[in-house]
């Protein structure tokens, strides 16, 4: 008989000691250390509820592309003995693109197509453009009466969901409620939820169901040129049961909306403060507004919205050197990969100058089937935002250290005050 596949010798209590500094405030306002350490303690390690976490570009890659991973679809989740996967929110997430794998994920994919493609994104520019300019007088206002403002909540917060709901035709009196529970939504899928963000999570899917429920009953009675009644009809040319095809475009249009909404809404405050911390490139920006794509490229590499993600292993597989056992999780750390010395030139130095290095090489939109379908939108939401801002302020600065979540996944900051002058 053949030997086993060795396995890591780091033990998971020195796992968890590591985890733990990453949900310290000082982890939240500063994680690369701490990965740093992780990847150099071993590509793949053990935690001890039996995943793995995987902390080198090369593999998380692999795993995103490979076959034989799969998502945390509702099928798993049933087999699970947590009752951690068998809330609502997780089980409204399995039926999501986000939870679905071939053929399910294909099916659905293709029904919506390249849905930001480069005559939507034309489309869009002015919706982004004209909503930009918007929030940054809002800004400017709330500054000259305070003196500083909070950057997050009154742009990083705003500009996403103004465009995906102008693009849904939303009533934006909506806004807020909807707002507050994707913020709400996500927490679900981090990595050690405690059971009261747990509870929050199910009772904001459940707010979720019944609001874009609602918006799918409107579109059958009162059908519109508009996305919505575009996917509807699209869906019933695919299945022959009208709540199925409901069913099927209530589930893209919920996980479009979070994933959008979430993600550029960290995102746009994120970039704000890296600039902030390198102010050698803030200047340059401001020069040269036309560096703005670089910039949001290193922005996304540095520090993603998203830096951890989980898959399945499909069957017995050797990853790293470690044998994860079929049906056992992994954990891709996203946030680790991108600053993995073997891929990344001089990874912890943050450079809107960086040559030589593809735009596809940071996995901040993940990779492989899903990879994610918004990436093109936050690319223009961020891009203009930060042309808007070097235009418009160029002494801006962040005037208090921001406030972060207590999150390993999801990077979200609960705070940022700046000054535009």
């Amino acid at each position: 008989m053949a030997p086993a596949a060795p396995t890591t010798a780091v033990g998971t209590r020195t796992v968890v000691s590591h985890l733990s500094r990453l949900r310290s405030p000082k982890g939240q306002a500063d994680p690369f250390p701490h990965y740093r350490d992780l990847r150099e303690l071993g590509p793949v390690l053990p935690t001890p509820w039996g995943g793995h976490l995987v902390t080198r570009h090369a593999l998380v890659d692999s795993v995103l592309r490979g076959r034989t991973w799969r998502t945390t679809d509702s099928a798993w989740k049933d087999r699970q003995e947590s009752e951690r996967w068998n809330g609502f929110a997780h089980q409204e997430l399995s039926r999501t693109l986000q939870g679905l794998n071939a053929p399910h994920h294909t099916r659905h994919r293709r029904s919506i197509g390249n849905v930001f493609d480069r005559s939507t994104l034309a489309d869009l520019h002015a919706v982004v453009a004209g909503t930009v300019d918007g929030l940054l007088d809002t800004l400017q206002d709330r500054v000259a009466e305070e003196g500083d403002a909070d950057f997050g909540s009154l742009v990083g917060d705003q500009l996403p969901i103004e465009v995906i709901g102008s693009w849904l035709d939303l009533p934006r009196a909506d806004y807020p409620e909807l707002l507050w529970l994707t913020h709400e939504h996500v927490v679900c899928q981090e990595l050690l939820p405690t059971a009261t963000a747990l509870a929050g999570a199910d009772r904001a899917a459940e707010g979720l169901r019944a609001y874009f429920t609602e918006v799918i009953r409107d579109r059958r009675a009162h059908p519109r040129d508009d996305v919505i009644s575009g996917w509807l009809r699209t869906w019933d040319a695919m299945e022959e049961d009208r709540e199925q095809a409901d069913a099927a475009v209530f589930y893209l249009l919920m996980f479009l909306f979070v994933a959008s909404v979430e993600t550029t809404a960290t995102l746009m405050p994120t970039m704000v403060q890296l600039l902030d911390r390198h102010r050698d490139q803030w200047r340059a920006v401001v020069a040269d507004p036309d560096l703005a794509p670089a910039a949001v490229e290193e922005v996304l590499r540095y520090d993603p919205p998203i830096h951890m993600a989980g898959r399945v292993a499909s069957r017995d597989t050797e990853l790293g050197g470690v044998m994860i056992p079929k049906d056992a999780l992994v954990h891709l750390m996203i946030g680790s990969a991108n600053h993995d010395p073997d891929h990344h030139r001089d990874p912890g130095a943050f450079d809107i100058h960086r040559t030589g290095e593809r735009i596809s090489l940071h996995l901040a939109f993940g990779g492989g089937a899903h990879f994610c379908v918004g990436a093109a939108l936050a690319r223009q939401e961020a891009t203009l935002l930060l042309r808007g801002l070097a235009e418009r302020f160029p002494a801006l600065h962040v005037t208090a250290p921001p406030q972060y979540a207590q999150r390993v996944a999801f990077r979200r900051l609960t705070g940022m005050r700046v000054a535009t002058g």
